[in-house]
Parts: C-alpha cells; structure tokens; sequence
C-alpha cells in the first residue's frame, strides 16, 4: 500500500519491488489480486497516468512506449493506449522544439541534424520531426 499512495505502479513493478524486500511469490500474487479486485491496482490507470506525464515533460511516443515495455506492460495493450500517430504529438513536438530551441530554424545542416537527434532522443517520429522543418521551410 505504501507503494501505491506514492504513485501509480504497473503490475509487473510492484512484483519486482516486493521481490526486492523479501515476499514470497505467492503471498505476492495475492496482495496483488485483492489489490486489483479492490481497484487500488489497475496497469489502465497506471499507463494513462504514465503517457500523461511523460507527454507533459516533453516526451514522444516512441520513447513512452519504450519505457511502458521496460515497466512490464504489453505491447497491445500500450498501442491501445498511445496512439502514435495522433495530431497532438505534432503539435507537442513543436512545443518542445520551440522551448529547446527558441523557434531557431537550423542554418546548416549540421544545425538541422542537432535540433532533429535531440527530437529523436526525446521520441519522436520522423514524420513528427520533418512536420516542423517543412512548414517553416
């Protein structure tokens, strides 16, 4: 419980955690079903809280969905839940662009090649990088 009052955990993170203490696995299994039949353990409140967060702080979706696989969570299941290719990634790709940047277009193509791998890094698609060089081109 005092794991969950600080945030939310994914399922297979509160496994881990309580490995890490000492549980047994079975007592593990069971705190962890009444915890979900109790609904104070859900992996859907869990990667809805995690893609809001993470979009927030100025992350694309390639690198949440990298990070929701490290925590555990499966992959149809995060790609019901991030939708990659919807419209609001290109205008928080812009956002974080214009914040890092200072809405400087590159001069050169060294330039370009810095602004693009820092979008990169940060997760973003090619389609969502290339959307704000060539409306300013």
């Amino acid at each position: 419980m005092n794991l969950l009052a600080r945030r939310e955990h994914s399922e297979t993170e509160l496994i881990q955690k309580l490995r890490k203490r000492e549980f047994a696995d079975a007592d593990i299994r069971i705190a962890l079903h009444q915890l979900t039949e109790d609904g104070l353990q859900s992996n859907t409140r869990f990667i809805e809280n995690y893609i809001h967060s993470r979009q927030n702080k100025g992350y694309g979706p390639l690198r949440i969905h990298g990070e929701l696989l490290e925590r555990g969570i499966k992959e149809d299941f995060i790609e019901h839940h991030l939708n990659i290719t919807d419209n609001t990634w290109f205008i928080n790709v812009r956002k974080v662009w214009q914040k890092r940047f200072k809405s400087q277009l590159p001069r050169d193509f060294k330039a370009r090649a810095q602004q693009m791998r820092f979008l990169q890094y940060r997760g973003f698609t090619h389609a969502q990088i290339e959307s704000i060089f060539s409306s300013e081109d």
